[in-house]
């Protein structure tokens, strides 16, 4: 395993930098379930004011939808993205270069799929379907043949993550949510820091190194295209100055 280390500190970067964050093992906790997380109080308001210290340059991108992001967290004044980069939102709430989503008739496939194997659950989202069996590791390859099958017959993509598969547009990803608010006047010749834990999250770490930053992996998952690695969401509140949050 590769020895990275702990990221610069975040005072030194902070009067260029631009925040890329993840939410589930990033910013809070993984639970059994999407639904059984723990999101500590002040988290939002927290990200509001790390918002005004880096110039508003922080954007939440999650796999989740930003309709699920919005129960769990509200709707803090910050961009965001959802639905792994396909929904994005600037910080004023305007709606910005949404991505396609998938077709009813891979929805009902899959639907059918989680009908008949008990132990998985299904996700829906805006733009995408996630099949989830953290409680059933053991169904892993069934659970990547049926999306591999679905997203190929539909011309769709797969994104794997742990103890999941999402069915998602082809132009889904949040390599493409990082290149979008980088054009923004905001964003544009900041110094882009990606943070993440799951492998979809590489996409964005690529982004992030294509603008000149780099991206910060978070646990001990291996291989990585990260620069730099904290522990845990605990570590990542430190880093940020989010603790109490």
């Amino acid at each position: 395993m590769a020895m990275l280390s702990a990221p610069p500190k975040l005072e030194s970067i902070a009067a260029r930098v631009a925040l890329f964050l993840d939410f589930d093992g990033t910013l809070v906790s993984l639970a059994p379930t999407p639904d059984a997380i723990e999101v500590a109080p002040g988290l939002a308001e927290g990200l509001e004011r790390l918002a005004g210290q880096v110039g508003h340059r922080v954007a939440l991108v999650s796999g989740r939808s930003l309709a699920d992001l919005e129960r769990h967290i509200g709707r803090p004044g910050i961009a965001t993205a959802g639905s792994h980069g396909s929904e994005r939102r600037t910080m004023t709430g305007e709606a910005i270069g949404e991505a396609t989503g998938i077709p009813v008739e891979a929805r009902k496939e899959l639907r059918t799929f989680a009908a008949n194997e008990t132990q998985v659950s299904l996700e829906e989202k805006t733009l995408g379907l996630a099949v989830h069996y953290r409680g059933a590791p053991h169904l892993k390859d069934d659970v990547d043949m049926a999306a591999h099958d679905v997203a190929t017959r539909y011309g769709l993509s797969v994104k794997r993550g742990k103890a999941v598969a999402e069915i998602v547009a082809k132009d889904a990803g949040k390599d493409g949510a990082v290149r979008l608010f980088m054009a923004k006047e905001r964003f544009a010749g900041s110094l882009p820091v990606f943070i993440g834990d799951d492998v979809t999250d590489e996409d964005g770490f690529a982004a992030a190194e294509f603008f000149g930053g780099f991206g910060i992996v978070v646990g001990d998952r291996e291989p990585t295209a990260a620069r730099y690695r904290l522990a845990d969401p605990a570590a990542v509140h430190a880093w940020l100055g989010l603790e109490g949050a």
